[in-house]
C-alpha cells in the first residue's frame, strides 16, 4: 500500500485534532475530520472544527471545508482540502473504510472506538488502553513524555492543571462562574490587563487575573456548565501564537505520525 493513499479518519476538530490533521495532511495522507453539530473549541483560530460554523477554516496554510455527504470527500482530497463532516458517531467509517482512526476528541473516555475499526486505531490522552480498545495511545500531558507512543497501557493521569507558561498555570484559564449562556465582546488576539472583564455568563462577569493576549475564547451564545473552560490568556502577549499550532500540538501530531509510519512504512 502506498503511504499517500492512506485514509485517516480523525474524530474531533479542536486544537489537538487540528494539529494532527495539519501534520498528516502536510505529509500527504488523506484526512477526514468528523465533528459534532456545535463544536465548542476555545482555541478557535487553530481549530478546523470552526468549519462547522463558518463552512471553511484555514490554519497555517491548510484549509478544511464542511461537506454534506461522504460523496464529497474525494472531491475535497482532489482539491487538497481537508473535508469536515458533522458525524459525531463516525458512521462514515463504514463507507470510508479508513486505514487509520484517530480519536482526538479529548473526551477523557472512549467514545466507542474498537481496534477493529481500522488497521490502526489511535487514542489521544487519557480514556484509552493501548492493546485493549486502541492499538496505540499518544501521551498528551506536558512534560518529559509528551508525544510518546504508548503500545501497552494508558496515558498519564490528568491532573487538571494547565501547562505552565511564565509561571502561570490555572491563572491562564477563564472558566464559567455559573451555568448559562456565554457572551463576549472580546476577540481572540485582544490584549487584556489584570481585572478586565473578558466575558459574561448570564450577566455574571468573567475577569482575567493576569495580563496578556486572549489566545482562546468560546463563541458567544454557547450554553456552558459552571466551571467550563471558556477562554485562555497567554501572558507572553504574542499575537502570532493565537493563530499558530502550539508546541504541544506539534509534539502530539508527531507521535501520531510516528505510530502511522511504524505500522505502514514496512
Amino acid at each position: 500500500m502506498s503511504l499517500n493513499s492512506l485514509k485517516v479518519l480523525i474524530r474531533g476538530g479542536g486544537e489537538q485534532a487540528t494539529a494532527v490533521a495539519h501534520r498528516l495532511h502536510r505529509s500527504h495522507f488523506r484526512v477526514v475530520i468528523v465533528e459534532t453539530s456545535n463544536p465548542e473549541a476555545v482555541r478557535r483560530e487553530v481549530a478546523f472544527s470552526e468549519a462547522v460554523h463558518e463552512k471553511e477554516k484555514t490554519v497555517e496554510g491548510v484549509t478544511a471545508r464542511l461537506i454534506d455527504s461522504a460523496d464529497d470527500i474525494f472531491d475535497m482530497w482532489q482539491d487538497n482540502i481537508i473535508p469536515v463532516m458533522v458525524d459525531p458517531e463516525a458512521r462514515v467509517k463504514a463507507v470510508l473504510k479508513p486505514d487509520v482512526v484517530v480519536d482526538a476528541t479529548i473526551a477523557k473516555r472512549n467514545l466507542g472506538n474498537k481496534m477493529s475499526d481500522a488497521r490502526l486505531v489511535i487514542g489521544l490522552g487519557v480514556g484509552f488502553t493501548a492493546g485493549r480498545d486502541v492499538h496505540a495511545v499518544i501521551e498528551t500531558k506536558r512534560g518529559h513524555n509528551l508525544g510518546r507512543v504508548i503500545r501497552i497501557g494508558e496515558a498519564e493521569a490528568d491532573t487538571g492543571i494547565p501547562g505552565n507558561i511564565m509561571g502561570y498555570t490555572a491563572e491562564r484559564v477563564l472558566r464559567a462562574p455559573q451555568a448559562g449562556v456565554f457572551t463576549t465582546s472580546h476577540s481572540i488576539g485582544d490584549i487584556v490587563q489584570v481585572g478586565d472583564v473578558i466575558a459574561e455568563v448570564d450577566g455574571m462577569p468573567i475577569k482575567t487575573v493576569i495580563g496578556g493576549v486572549i489566545r482562546g475564547l468560546l463563541r458567544s451564545g454557547i450554553e456552558v456548565p459552571k466551571g467550563m473552560k471558556s477562554g485562555d490568556v497567554d501572558p507572553r502577549g504574542m499575537k502570532e501564537y493565537c493563530v499558530t499550532i502550539s508546541e504541544k500540538g506539534r509534539a502530539i501530531a508527531g507521535g501520531v505520525l510516528e505510530a502511522i509510519l511504524a505500522e505502514f512504512n514496512v
